[in-house]
């Protein structure tokens, strides 16, 4: 009798909790259906970004910090300006970036006594056809790295800013069209070094980044050294290998374009924006230039990640270096030693993250 009451109790409580009769099986059968696709194809995307940084990676040792800043500017379409001190690899960084795309480069070091026809270009009189005949200056390319660019006056700086905004220009009332991709790379000394100027607003307000560049720690600093021995005479940048062509970096570029942002994250950008206007630190807020720069920064740092969606840690990522130089501390401030860096993280743990 016992035995047959026990059978019956365990019948009963079966009964009772049918969800014990089929234990984990059916639920990992379930999440084994479940197969999470990217709705835009990024394998391609990727595979690119791969090889850029193994290339760079052949002689830059460490600032991968910098070397994804540089990729993500590409994606996005838009400029970047690298501030460090003397000796810091941001000249090599950016021809070796150069030097593996399979586009045209031109280098330009601006000095104090540049001219803007210098980097434009200017009309010559031609005495075989009395007519005046437009040469081209060396902005005339996809990839442009201006070297030192706050060693030149601000007359030289000036004549960057229809190019970079507009990828033309225009002279003696003609317009000329820059061959995309058009990206420019500015290296500059920090401001308190010897012989710079610094650059205007507008000027700034036209780069998409500014990344800074620290020292290498010491195993870093090792392995430069073993590195340069290892060469024994020879360049470094032959190196390097072009893989990408400029239609390729085109169809990146679309691709970046096509990343899915959601409504409440373009409000998580905009309530970020506008809190540096109202922020009583600074005394210059950031522009909706600012905004469509943080937003075109965070596709280009989702579609990096491999994802076709951007989440709010894109947009914190990107909020540093596409902030830090549209906005102006206050001058009290800027006395006690604050800094945007600093202003723009306390922004950011300030506006709630959407969920």
């Amino acid at each position: 009798m016992d035995e047959i009451n026990s059978e019956n109790n365990e019948e009963n409580q079966n009964k009772q909790n049918p969800e014990q009769e089929t234990p984990t099986e059916n639920t990992s059968d379930i999440k084994a259906d479940i197969n999470f696709k990217n709705r835009i194809d990024l394998s391609e995307l990727e595979a690119g970004i791969s090889l850029i940084r193994d290339e760079i990676s052949k002689v830059i040792v460490g600032q991968k910090h910098m070397i994804d800043m540089l990729i993500a500017s590409i994606l996005a379409n838009g400029h970047s300006l690298i501030e460090g001190v003397p000796g810091v690899a941001k000249t090599i960084s950016a021809k070796l970036l150069a030097k593996s795309l399979n586009v045209g480069f031109s280098r330009i070091q601006f000095t104090p006594d540049l001219m803007p026809s210098d980097i434009l270009g200017t009309s010559v009189f031609d005495m075989k056809t009395s007519e005046f005949e437009f040469k081209a200056g060396p902005v005339f390319s996809n990839m442009i790295l201006i070297d030192e660019i706050n060693r030149a006056p601000a007359k030289t700086q000036a004549a960057l800013f229809e190019v970079m905004e507009e990828r033309q220009i225009t002279i003696d009332g003609q317009e000329y069209k820059m061959d995309l991709p058009f990206i420019v790379l500015a290296t500059q000394n920090p401001v308190e070094q010897e012989g710079t100027y610094r650059l205007p607003e507008a000027q700034l307000d036209r780069f998409l980044f500014k990344i800074d560049i620290d020292y290498p720690n010491l195993e870093e600093e090792i392995e430069i050294i073993n590195r340069e021995q290892d060469l024994k005479g020879n360049k470094k940048i032959d190196k390097i290998t072009a893989h990408l062509s400029k239609e390729q970096i085109a169809k990146f570029q679309e691709l970046t374009n096509q990343i899915i942002i959601e409504s409440h994250l373009v409000k998580y950008i905009a309530d970020i924006i506008t809190n540096t206007r109202s922020n009583p630190f600074l005394y210059l807020g950031a522009s909706p230039r600012a905004s469509i720069a943080l937003l075109k920064a965070s596709k280009a740092f989702a579609g990096m990640s491999g994802r076709d969606f951007v989440t709010p840690e894109d947009i914190k990522q990107a909020a540093i270096p596409v902030l830090q130089h549209r906005v102006i501390v206050t001058p009290e401030r800027e006395m006690e030693g604050v800094t945007t860096k600093q202003i723009i993280k306390n922004i950011i743990e300030a506006v709630e993250i959407p969920r």
